[in-house]
């Protein structure tokens, strides 16, 4: 059922006024007679006056209905529990947690923090990241969750499978009453102090695990911040049938964050998922559709702050999009923030903002204080290393697809972009390589050492005006093959030398200086603070920037669940969805289209039969989504 936003907002203030106390209006509420402790609110925000050194520690163990490594019992998930102490007062706090298989393994963090139990009596003394430091003392607890296959849970990891992705729900359940939970000792141990809000946060799988979770609907789940997160594990191994993550990346992913005592134990779980994810075909199937939470953003009642990097080539930005999109679908209230870097958590972009957002947007999900954050712009964009811009939504208002021809070039040239069809009988062939880099392919054609016989280059006059794209651009190729078999690849390129986010590093770079973000306290005689190194952005000058790319198998043209061979000398209308992204070509750049068939900057494993692409110009085009359609197109000079 399609959720609307008035429905939403009458839940926050219901929530504000029962889980609380505070009035509708956000007011702070009075003491009892009883005495009771109360929320401190200063200018929309809650206030650090609960102390953290006293913070009440807990690891929880809670049965999940799951038995991923077959030994007849059902996975056990732990958590590490830091709340205020006056929440053994009387105060009902929300949750904000971290759900991650990375804590004993590659750790969390810029800094690589892990959690440890410094002195062996069984509560956990190091907490990576802020939250603890920071949230805690504004009545919050907060639970850093060890995903089932590892740390202190019990079982194998599955790769973003069921086990994987009903690890926070469990513990979820827990907090509200639906299951038991019980102490190292074996007590039964209740959360009598939960509000029943929780809000999930984290990066990379952490924040996949937020999106398993809202998309589970599980009860209690009142908001999410997926960073750099997946939505669909076909989509991060593989690509419209194109094997990007190869050599059963399931199962070494798998291995990589399990403890390393437990790793010959999970050795046939993780052959069971190098046969499910069929590195074979690279086809969707039931493993990938399991692993896909994009069909059930039906079922999300949380709350969703995106945030993600358009440059990420790690988790890319598709990821983002179609979660985005789906979850507009459904009416599910949204926030974005697009960073211009890689894959970077924005404690490491824009640490001030970042923390004030977050605290702003955890106070009204889970404390339901009204301080008008969802009254703000929706959409955060970095338009420049540091720059950034605000709009209601995304794609940006006023933007339309916008139909850009690919035209024939003279004496073997580079072809040319226009909003004109040309001749409907030119055509150009060029020969896939599986040895074709992403550096080689976007080579300005006159560039000397440019690969002239194994791409086509179609370039834009400079152009006379700005234009700016937002969305998901859109390359169709109307080709013959000689053979049965082959890669179909799109690159969008600007040629103009200026400052740009490099690369390097996910674009940023790790200073010496440090700042503090919460209150200290030592257990177990390790000092844990909120002290991290400062970032800052990393900028190159560069004569083009690759903007967008994206490839598809000629083999799943028409699905990606079924692999059907082409017929060779067949006309065959080839589309290419690219990445996402939001990006101004600058007055002056000349924008550049580059077709390829296989290359090494997408696909793990390239196709190998050097097959003859024969491209009609016909009706082969790019299709823009242009802020201000075809008319701003024009004006542009196309």
């Amino acid at each position: 059922m399609r959720r609307g936003r008035l429905a939403w907002r009458a839940s926050v203030v219901a929530m504000a006024v029962v889980a609380t106390g505070l009035p509708a209006n956000g007011a702070l509420a009075q003491p009892g007679a009883d005495e009771r402790p109360v929320l401190a609110i200063d200018n929309g925000v809650t206030q650090p006056v609960f102390g953290y050194a006293d913070a009440v520690r807990e690891r929880i163990f809670v049965t999940s209905d799951v038995d991923t490594d077959g030994d007849g019992k059902l996975d056990i998930v732990a958590m590490d529990i830091m709340r205020p102490k006056v929440s053994e007062n009387g105060l009902k706090v929300p949750v904000v947690m971290d759900a991650s298989p990375y804590y004993s393994t590659v750790c969390r963090g810029n800094e690589s923090e892990c959690k440890a139990d410094v002195d062996g009596d069984g509560l956990n003394d190091k907490w990576p990241l802020f939250y603890d430091n920071y949230f805690v003392p504004r009545g919050y607890a907060v639970i850093l969750l060890d995903m089932i296959g590892t740390n202190n849970s019990t079982g194998c990891p599955v790769t973003g499978g069921r086990a994987d992705n009903i690890s926070a729900p469990t513990a979820i359940d827990w907090l509200n009453g639906r299951r038991r939970g019980f102490d190292a000792a074996g007590r039964e141990v209740v959360a009598d102090w939960h509000n029943g809000r929780t809000g999930m946060i984290g990066k990379s799988y952490d924040g996949t695990l937020a999106n398993a979770a809202a998309a589970s609907g599980v009860d209690g789940l009142a908001t999410i911040v997926p960073i750099s997160a997946i939505s669909s594990w076909y989509d991060y191994s593989r690509s419209n049938g194109l094997v990007t993550r190869a050599n059963n990346y399931s199962g070494s992913l798998a291995n990589t964050v399990t403890n390393p005592a437990r790793r010959a134990y999970c050795a046939p779980v993780r052959t069971a998922l190098g046969e499910g994810g069929d590195d074979t075909t690279g086809d969707y199937n039931d493993f990938w559709a399991e692993r896909d939470y994009v069909p059930h953003a039906d079922k999300v009642k949380a709350s969703v702050f995106v945030v993600h990097g358009i440059n990420d080539d790690n988790v890319r930005a598709d990821h983002f999009s179609k979660w985005w999109e789906a979850l507009g679908a459904q009416g599910v209230p949204r926030k974005l923030w697009m960073t211009g870097t890689g894959h970077v958590d924005p404690f490491d972009f824009r640490r001030t903002k970042w923390v004030d957002t977050l605290h702003r947007w955890f106070d009204f999900w889970l404390q339901g204080i009204d301080n008008g954050i969802m009254r703000e712009p929706a959409v955060d964009v970095e338009r420049a290393p540091d720059v950034w811009e605000t709009a209601s939504t995304w794609p940006l208002p006023n933007t339309q697809p916008t139909q850009v021809f690919l035209r024939a070039g003279s004496n073997g040239g580079p072809g040319g972009l226009s909003v004109q069809s040309g001749p409907g009988n030119a055509k150009a062939t060029f020969q896939d390589t599986p040895t074709m880099s992403q550096a080689n392919a976007i080579r300005h054609p006159s560039d000397p050492t440019a690969n002239t016989a194994n791409r086509l280059v179609f370039l834009s006059a400079p152009l006379k005006a700005p234009l700016h794209i937002s969305g998901t651009p859109i390359v169709r190729i109307n080709a013959t093959v000689d053979g049965e078999d082959t890669s179909f690849a799109g690159l969008l390129v600007d040629y103009s030398t200026r400052e740009r986010f490099s690369t390097a590093g996910d674009g940023v770079r790790t200073l010496t200086q440090e700042d503090c973000w919460g209150e200290t306290a030592t257990w177990g005689g390790f000092t844990e603070d909120a002290c991290y190194k400062k970032v800052e952005k990393n900028i190159a000058t560069n004569p083009q920037e690759l903007v967008t790319k994206g490839i598809i198998d000629g083999l799943n043209l028409n699905s990606p669940s079924v692999s059907v061979p082409l017929v060779p000398g067949q006309k065959t209308e080839v589309d290419v969805n690219l990445l996402p992204e939001d990006y101004v070509f600058a007055a002056g750049s000349q924008i550049g289209v580059v077709l390829l068939g296989s290359y090494s900057g997408y696909s793990s494993r390239a196709k190998q039969s050097r097959a003859n692409i024969t491209v009609h110009f016909d009706r082969s085009r790019i299709t823009l989504p242009v802020v201000g359609g075809r008319q701003a197109a024009m004006a542009a000079g196309l």
